[in-house]
């Protein structure tokens, strides 16, 4: 007895199907591969150009663990102690890139320095004749470590080396709000930048220098939302601009 077509097609696909399932160990992996299979088959730069992570060397520096972690990839490396800026001179936040080194007796900073392309000022990452101030907020700015790590730091992570320096939950910000005034320099003003451009009372780039197009900005901003004519900063400001912090 013959089987109504469309019976016939169905019998063929269940077929089709065992079969295949019974060939599976022989198959090429890519006929059958799920979607977490195929994912562990990318090679490990694929993945990190996926997730968007650097494929070499990277660094990632904590201001509040006072930690410095070399990467590869995915990969944690060697992580080092370090000395960040103090309240009045903040070590950078964002993401940056070693652009310049020196090496030699450099004085105060050890025997090496690792530039980075911080638009507001210069910064690197460097060893210390103050061994002492490892683990504090104590520098400029800067990054210290011990010399003979930033040694070894040196011959690992050359020019175009990208650095991610983190602060607090609040990115740039870091965890609190910063009061500005025209002439500073900071992660804090780069924020207040790109906010004020958002709402178009801004059009420079945010380089995080608080200069005269800064200020003709903040002026702008605190006539058309209201506030207080002046080129501060302030809570106030921050509230109005739509930066409050959760508490």
């Amino acid at each position: 007895m013959k089987l109504p077509w469309k019976k016939g097609m169905a019998w063929l696909i269940v077929a089709t199907a065992l079969l295949v399932y019974a060939l599976r160990p022989i198959l090429p992996s890519a006929a059958y591969a799920t979607g977490e299979e195929r994912q562990e088959q990318l090679s490990a730069e694929e993945r990190a150009k996926r997730a968007n992570v650097p494929v070499g060397p990277w660094i990632l520096i904590s201001i509040h663990e006072k930690s410095l972690t070399l990467y590869e990839g995915t990969t944690p490396v060697k992580r080092y102690a370090v000395a960040t800026g103090t309240g009045d001179t903040p070590s950078p936040i964002g993401v940056f890139t070693i652009t310049h080194r020196f090496s030699g007796d450099l004085g105060g900073f050890g025997t090496r320095f690792l530039g980075l392309n911080v638009p507001w000022g210069k910064f690197g990452i460097h060893g210390t004749n103050k061994p002492g101030s490892i683990g504090q907020s104590a520098s400029h700015g800067c990054v210290r470590m011990f010399v003979r790590d930033s040694e070894a730091l040196y011959g690992k992570a050359p020019n175009g080396t990208k650095v991610v320096i983190e602060g607090g939950p609040y990115g740039q910000l870091d965890s609190y709000l910063r009061r500005l005034e025209p002439g500073d320099r900071n992660s804090h003003v780069a924020v207040v930048q790109r906010r004020l451009a958002v709402l178009g009372y801004y059009y420079g780039s945010a380089d995080g220098i608080y200069g005269q197009g800064t200020e003709d900005a903040v002026r702008r901003a605190r006539k058309a939302l209201g506030l207080p004519a002046a080129a501060t900063v302030d809570a106030a400001f921050y509230r109005a601009i739509g930066l409050q912090l959760f508490e």
